[in-house]
Formats: structure tokens, sequence, C-alpha cells
């Protein structure tokens, strides 16, 4: 048995390639510098991956894998769960191109390619936002006119959804409570960051809303602010709609704070003495513990809070100054100890810690991996 997971973005195509019946990694790789229409774009990358699978000893062709499972952003509220690719599938996907145009065209263009060349070839689409689909209505609405809701389906989405999916199940088996009955706050941090609150193994709320864009601090978006700055650099300023979305999505966030996006550089700036990069340190830590820290007030139980993602896996002076940020009525406590010394999957809390606190790596092209396994199984 072998699956293929690619993860396509708009410059990029990740691939691994799972095999055997514990659906182990045999090969990773990234395929970087796509541009569409040029030579090197998706297609082209898609030859590369199939070039190497083959190299390696893998694949005579890319169709004697079992099938292909893609990351696909957005699946609006039509896809709840995963879905086998067909026609009125890959239709809906086109459609929902205009909710995510940074995105899903570049996730349908590999999709497009292997349906063409290997129509025989069972693919199978997983949504980021499908995870967020249990949210309850109250938390996805925004407080606009109806209308836009009803006639352009804008509300909350949330993204991270295989990532917070993963980590939901993982935790349920590191901390020995089934997963219909875990609660705990899973925080995806890395170049993108979101937060999710999760109940009986439920998305109950997400930061990340109708983009991206909304939420937390991150590496070069930046997260909430009040709207009306947008109508500001509008009519003050002379910002047009594509200037806008390149300042808010590739200018701001710590990029913007300090001219920086990796959050190693700046914890090195900051221990320099550079303000500037302490301050941005202290903006991203801030705005975490409010969101996590609002999630707590509107959960009804706790196992753990969860770290994951580059920084949150990798980052120990993060984890260190988010916890140490929490007030101690909250009854967090860290173990400093097994906090510096991670590996793998860790438990950085205290034995009478409230709430255990652990830092788990995040593999979504294994969850991908799963739900296109269990697609072939019901079909």
């Amino acid at each position: 048995m072998k699956i293929l997971v690619l993860n396509a973005g708009s410059s990029s195509l990740k691939y691994s390639l799972f095999q055997g019946d514990d659906s182990h990694l045999v090969a990773h790789g990234v395929i970087e510098q796509l541009a569409e229409h040029s030579e090197r774009d998706h297609a082209w990358a898609l030859a590369q991956t199939e070039a190497a699978l083959i190299e390696q000893g893998y694949i005579r062709e890319l169709g004697d894998c079992e099938a292909v499972g893609h990351r696909v952003v957005h699946g609006g509220e039509r896809f709840q769960a995963p879905a086998r690719i067909t026609t009125e599938v890959l239709d809906a996907i086109k459609t929902l191109c205009e909710l995510a145009p940074l995105h899903n065209p570049a996730n349908l263009a590999p999709i497009q390619h292997i349906w063409t060349h290997y129509p025989r070839l069972p693919q199978v689409a997983v949504f980021d936002t499908a995870f967020h689909q249990s949210l309850p209505a109250y938390a996805y609405h925004y407080a606009i006119p109806q209308y836009f809701y009803d006639a352009h389906r804008i509300r909350r989405y949330g993204f991270h959804g295989t990532s917070h999916e993963y980590i939901a199940q993982r935790t349920a088996s590191l901390t020995q409570v089934p997963r219909n009955q875990s609660h705990l706050i899973s925080m995806h941090l890395g170049n993108g960051a979101s937060v999710c609150a999760i109940e009986y193994g439920h998305s109950i709320d997400t930061s990340m809303g109708f983009t991206p864009l909304e939420g937390l601090i991150m590496g070069t978006r930046s997260g909430d602010l009040d709207p009306a700055i947008l109508l500001y650099l509008i009519n003050h300023l002379g910002y047009d709609p594509k200037e806008l979305d390149t300042l808010l999505n590739k200018q701001s966030g710590l990029k913007g704070l300090v001219g920086h996006n990796d959050m190693r550089q700046l914890l090195d700036m900051a221990d320099a003495g550079d303000t500037q990069a302490h301050l941005a340190i202290e903006m991203f830590v801030y705005r975490l513990v409010k969101t996590v820290g609002g999630y707590l007030a509107i959960m009804d139980n706790l196992e753990a809070l969860v770290f994951t993602g580059g920084i949150g896996e990798h980052a120990a002076q993060i984890r260190e100054r988010v916890i140490g940020r929490f007030p101690a009525h909250f009854g967090l406590k860290l173990d400093a100890s097994a906090n510096r010394k991670v590996a793998g999957e860790t438990c950085i809390s205290t034995a009478d810690s409230r709430y255990q606190i652990w830092v788990i790596p995040t593999d979504e092209e294994w969850q991908i991996a799963q739900h296109t396994l269990a697609q072939l199984e019901t079909k």
C-alpha cells in the first residue's frame, strides 16, 4: 500500500510517500520556487516528484500508488470531512477559490494534472477547514448584516484543521482520555499560527477566521487589528486592495515589527539587547496568552495545553514565556528541565500543575494519509 500526500502552495510542492499497512513515511521532499505560467509550474514539480520516487525505487510511475491525498485549504461549508475527488468535488473546489484565492488554485493544480494523466488513480481532498465545521453558530458568525453570510458565506472558517485534529488524537492517546471525552487547547505556532479549543474531540472555537489572516501575530501576517485601520489606509494613504493584501499578509506580523519573521533570529536579537525584537516577542506571547485565556473561560473542562508547529515544538524560550505569562491562579506549572530537553512528544508540566502541558510534533501529512486510506476503505 503506497499513499502519496501532496501539499501544494503558491510557490512550492511538498510530497510525502507513506508505505505499508502501518503507513510509515519512506520519502519526503519539497520543490520550491514554482511560478504559474512558467516552466517551473506545479505540473513540472509533480514530474520532479515522480522522478525522485522512481529514482529511489518506490514506484515506476505515479500510477503505482494506491491513492494520492491532497491538502486543500478551503472547503467552505460544503465539505465537513475529506472527500474522494470526483467531477462534482473538483467543480466545488474550483468555486471555493474565491474564498481562498492564494491557496485553492495552487491546491487544485496537481489534482487536475493527475486527473488528466492518471484518471484511474484515486485522489482524496483533505480540507484545512473541515475540522472546524463543528463550531457553533455563535462562534462562527460575524456581527455584520446577515446578508453577507446568506449571500456570500462570510463567516469564521478556521484553518490548520488537519494539524489540530492530529494533536487532538495524539493528546487523547497520551493522556489516556478517549478522544470523544477529551478537552484540550491546541496551539499551532509557526510562520502561520492559530489556537483551537477542542471539547469532546471537536473544535468549538479557533483563532483564524474567514481567512488565515485573523487571530494571532504571525511571521508575516498582522493577525487581529481594528478594521478601521484599513479604511484609514484606503482613505488617507491611498492604499488599493492589492497593496492592502500584500501589507497585511506578507509585510506585517513579526517581519513588520522587526524586519525578520524567523523566531530563532528574533530570540537571538532580543538576547543581544535589541529592544524592538524584545517588544515583538512580548506582543506575540501576550496575544497568544490572551487567546488561550479566553478559551479557558469558555471551556467546561481541560486536560491539556499543547504546543505544536515549528515555534511550538522548538522554541523552549517561547513556551517558558507563554506559561510564565499566565497569572498564578491559573495553576499552570512548567517543568523547566523538561521544557529545555524536549525530544518528540514530551510532557513539560510538573506533577502538581492544574493542567498538563505537552509538546507534540504535528504530522499533517500522516493525518492526510490516514484520511485518504479511510476514503479508499469506504468505496
